[in-house]
C-alpha cells in the first residue's frame, strides 16, 4: 500500500517533511512497514478549483481516441445526449461515485513506484481537478427515424415540378444531417442507402412516392418492350432509351434503388432487378389510398399490376401492411413500420391500440428493429407484452392499460 498525505494548501505553500508525514502516519495509527516507503503528498493546484467531466471508455474506443479519431457528442436541446464513433453510437448516462475523484498529473501507481527503486521518497503532486462522479456509456440504436421526416419534409417531385422552384423547406447536406442526427457518419449514410435517399445538387433528397413510381414505371415497361430477362437489364440502354423522358441520373437511381449493379465479363454494366421490392412498391401504391382493402380482390389486382414474370406474395409486405384475419372477409390495409414510434413502450403502445391481441408473427416485423445488440424479438415481448393462448395459438397483449 502506497501512504498519501492530503492537504489543503495551494500551491507555493509549505511542503511536508518526513517528519511529518511519519507524524501523521501515527496520528493514523497506520505501520509504516505495512506501506511503500514512497509517500504522495497531495496539494490543490492554481487551476483546480472547477469540477473536470471523467468519462469511462471501452477499450475500442480507447484505441480511436489513441489513433487520433475523434468522439462526438450529438444531439439538440430538447434531446438525451449521445455519442459517436465513426461507426456507432452510445447512450450517455451519469453515474455517481462514493469517493471524491481526484485527478493527478503524472501520478504514478504502486507497480510503477516499485518498478522505479530510484523514486524520491517523498513526492509531492498537485491536483489538477476532481469530480464526483462519471459518464458511463451503453451501446444504443442510432436514432434514425428524424433523418427520414427531415428528408421528407421536402420529397423530390421531379425537375420539372414547380414545387422544385418555390419551396422554402431547408434542404441537407452531410454535413447538416451529421449535426442533426444522433448516430455515427457510418450509421447514417448506410440508413441514407435504406430509405433509397439521393444526392441532388449536394443535397439528400428522397424521391416523392408518385414520382418514384412513376420512374420504376419507366423502366419496367422497358424492360417488357424489349423482353430483357429481370437478371440482365443493361444500363446503358435504359439510359438512352429513357433519357429523354426523365433525367439520366434518376433513371440509373431508380435502377440502384430497385436491382443490384454488376459488370459482366465484356465491362457492361447490367442490373439484376429485386422482384420483392418491386412488387412491394406496386402493393403500396395500390394500398395508400385505401383505408381498408378487401384481401382476396387485392391479391388478384396486384397480381395484374406486377410486371409480367413476377409473382406476388404477402410476405412480401412484412413491415408495409397488416392482414385483418378476423373481419368477414379478411381485409388488408397500409401500416408502415416507419410510421410508428421510435422509442419502445411508444412502439408497443402503438400497436396495441391498432390490434389488441398480435401472433408473434405478425408483430415481429414491426419491431425487429427495436432489438438492440445480441437482443432477440422474444425479450423484447417478454418485457412488453404479456403472452396467452387463443384457440390454440400464442398472442400476446399489452401490460398495461391502453388508452
Amino acid at each position: 500500500m502506497e501512504a498519501v498525505a492530503r492537504s489543503s494548501e495551494r500551491a507555493g505553500a509549505a511542503t511536508r517533511s518526513r517528519a511529518e508525514v511519519d507524524a501523521t502516519l501515527q496520528t493514523a495509527k497506520l505501520n509504516p512497514a505495512e506501506l511503500l516507503p514512497a509517500v504522495h503528498c497531495l496539494s490543490f493546484g492554481p487551476q483546480a478549483g472547477g469540477e473536470c467531466c471523467l468519462l469511462q471508455l471501452e477499450p475500442a474506443l480507447c484505441a480511436e481516441l489513441e489513433a487520433g479519431r475523434s468522439l462526438v457528442i450529438r444531439g439538440e436541446k430538447d434531446e438525451h445526449a449521445v455519442l459517436c464513433s465513426k461507426d456507432k453510437t452510445y447512450d450517455m448516462k451519469i453515474a455517481d461515485t462514493s469517493n471524491m475523484l481526484l485527478f493527478v498529473p503524472g501520478c504514478k501507481t504502486p507497480e510503477e513506484l516499485n518498478a522505479d527503486q530510484a523514486s524520491c521518497n517523498i513526492i509531492h503532486s498537485q491536483i489538477a481537478g476532481f469530480s464526483k462522479n462519471y459518464w458511463e456509456l451503453r451501446r444504443c440504436r442510432p436514432k434514425l427515424k428524424k433523418l427520414r421526416k427531415l428528408l421528407m419534409e421536402d420529397p423530390y417531385e421531379g425537375p420539372d415540378s414547380q414545387k422544385e422552384q418555390t419551396s422554402t423547406f431547408s434542404k441537407y447536406t452531410t454535413e447538416d444531417l451529421l449535426s442533426l442526427i444522433q448516430a455515427s457518419e457510418e450509421e447514417i449514410l448506410h440508413q441514407l442507402q435504406v430509405i433509397d435517399a439521393c444526392k441532388i445538387e449536394g443535397y439528400w433528397r428522397i424521391l416523392d412516392f408518385d414520382y418514384e413510381m412513376k420512374l420504376l414505371n419507366h423502366v419496367t415497361q422497358l424492360i417488357d418492350s424489349e423482353s430483357w430477362p429481370l437478371s440482365k437489364v443493361p444500363l446503358c440502354a435504359c439510359l438512352e432509351e429513357l433519357g429523354s423522358l426523365e433525367p439520366r441520373e434518376m433513371i440509373e437511381h431508380i435502377l440502384l434503388s430497385y436491382g443490384r449493379k454488376y459488370v459482366d465479363d465484356a465491362g457492361e454494366v447490367f442490373f439484376k432487378m429485386h422482384e420483392d421490392k418491386i412488387c412491394r412498391a406496386i402493393a403500396q401504391m395500390l394500398l395508400q389510398n385505401a383505408v381498408k382493402f378487401n384481401l382476396s380482390e387485392f391479391q388478384e389486382v396486384w397480381q395484374q399490376s406486377v410486371p409480367e414474370g413476377m409473382t406476388t406474395r404477402l410476405d412480401q409486405l412484412q413491415g408495409l401492411a397488416l392482414v385483418d384475419k378476423s373481419s368477414r372477409p379478411e381485409t388488408i390495409f397500409l401500416l408502415k413500420v416507419e410510421d410508428l414510434p421510435e422509442d419502445n413502450q411508444e412502439r408497443f403502445n402503438s400497436l396495441f391500440r391498432i390490434r389488441e391481441k398480435w401472433t408473434e408473427v405478425d408483430i415481429t416485423p414491426y419491431i425487429q428493429d427495436l432489438c438492440a445488440e445480441k437482443q432477440t424479438v422474444g425479450a423484447l415481448l417478454t418485457k412488453y407484452a404479456r403472452s396467452s393462448m387463443l384457440n390454440g395459438v400464442k398472442v400476446y397483449n399489452s401490460r398495461r392499460p391502453i388508452s
